[in-house]
């Protein structure tokens, strides 16, 4: 599944829900300098919809905060939890 995530870097908590313009939001703790925030963001999504680190792959916005990004995994099941996670309140 291919989805669009924005990441709001230097949150307080990381956590993964909510929708920002259409695309799924993520909070990252990390700031975004050399990579680090990119790489929480994928270890974030990875969590989020129970999958390995492996299994979400960053395919554009390497340097942006809307992202492009694929998680493998159950269509289905990565469907629901998508769905469950862009109704979460934003905090």
């Amino acid at each position: 599944m291919r989805l669009r995530v924005h990441v709001h870097p230097g949150a307080k908590h990381s956590r993964v829900g909510g929708s920002y313009d259409g695309a799924l939001g993520v909070h990252v703790r990390a700031r975004a300098r050399e990579g680090a925030a990119t790489k929480e963001v994928l270890e974030s999504l990875a969590a989020a919809f129970d999958v390995g680190n492996a299994d979400v792959t960053l395919l554009h916005g390497r340097r942006s905060r809307t992202k492009l990004v694929e998680v493998k995994g159950d269509q289905a099941t990565l469907e629901t939890r998508l769905l469950a996670l862009l109704d979460e309140p934003k905090h």
